[in-house]
């Protein structure tokens, strides 16, 4: 992702969160404020790409509600819970939004999850993510081209981490430190182009 400013929309009718939400680093982010999904489909219709939502936002569509199809068109949405759950995650996930997050994650936190949306990546908790990986696993058998340019090593820590393993059972049962897990998983990331866990696991069982 470039250096380039990018506006981004806070959609809370909260004003403490929006306070909270403004201080993101503003030479990578411009924050404006919103406070109903009119402002988010003026947002979309203004071919801007980047919102944070309060999940407790006033009428908001249950997640079920096909209208997210619409509202998430061209857009990517980071939905913010102060009260964060892996089921709604899910749905929310699944009507088309690309992250979730806990709503009073720090400012760094929230910059982190839009630079992944915008790399291609998608942001969840570590929970809801080890939970989609072993449903995954279950389903689907591995496939074996994707090792190829990784080193043996890589090749296991990717594996296990394909499989929802944390970066210390993966240590644990390699008989290395976390550290080390963490950079083979990040060379490995970097050698398959894939931006996060989610990614490197379609990448392994042959679907992405």
């Amino acid at each position: 992702m470039s250096n380039t400013t990018h506006p981004v929309l806070l959609l809370t009718h909260d004003a403490n969160l929006w306070q909270r939400w403004r201080a993101i680093d503003s030479t990578r982010w411009m924050p404006a404020r919103g406070a109903s999904l009119e402002d988010l489909a003026r947002w979309r219709d203004a071919k801007r790409s980047f919102v944070i939502l309060d999940s407790h936002l006033p009428r908001r569509p249950a997640w079920e509600d096909p209208a997210w199809s619409e509202l998430s068109r061209d857009t990517h949405i980071i939905v913010a819970s102060s009260r964060p759950d892996d089921g709604q995650a899910a749905q929310a996930l699944a009507a088309g939004c690309s992250g979730y997050l806990h709503a009073y994650s720090p400012p760094e936190v929230l910059g982190r999850a839009l630079e992944s949306i915008a790399s291609g990546g998608v942001w969840m908790g570590r929970s809801l993510v080890s939970r989609m990986l072993k449903d995954v696993s279950r389903r689907l058998p591995a496939s074996s081209a994707w090792t190829q340019g990784l080193t043996e090593r890589e090749v296991e820590v990717a594996r296990q981490a394909a499989h929802g393993r944390s970066n210390q059972d993966i240590a644990d049962a390699l008989g290395i430190s976390e550290r080390t897990v963490r950079a083979h998983l990040s060379a490995t990331f970097e050698k398959l182009g894939v931006q996060d866990r989610l990614q490197l696991a379609l990448r392994v069982h042959g679907i992405h």
